[in-house]
């Protein structure tokens, strides 16, 4: 169900020692940076960022964070995204699409929950 976990920090060298230590005690690699900036650990099928939040603000503990959604197709992301919308969620970002990742290319759909926790719905394309 979930694709990732991502965490806002204010010092992402002080946030990567600290993560890189927890990473290594349970048998993973230390993060690597991408261009952004963020820290991207890729563990047991799963991935964890972190990364300084992306509207400038200070992170706090869901300021940085956002919740990742495993799509099945970019229909779905896009299903997703409306009905989020149409049931009290706020769209932010880039209107959903498709973009260049790390790892190629995939489709994101970005929500706010009515609470203010920042959603992603993803999609990673292949062939």
């Amino acid at each position: 169900m979930f694709s990732h976990v991502m965490v806002g920090s204010n010092d992402i060298a002080r946030s990567k020692i600290f993560y890189d230590a927890l990473f290594t005690a349970m048998g993973g690699e230390p993060g690597v940076a991408d261009a952004k900036g963020r820290v991207i650990y890729a563990h047991r099928g799963g991935r964890f960022l972190i990364g300084k939040p992306i509207d400038g603000k200070s992170a706090t503990g869901a300021n940085g964070g956002t919740i990742g959604f495993t799509m099945e197709s970019p229909e779905e992301a896009k299903a997703w995204h409306d009905a989020g919308v149409a049931n009290g969620g706020t769209t932010l970002e880039d209107p959903p699409g498709e973009r260049s990742g790390a790892s190629g290319p995939i489709y994101l759909a970005y929500l706010r929950d009515p609470d203010g926790n920042k959603l992603c719905a993803v999609h990673r394309i292949t062939g």
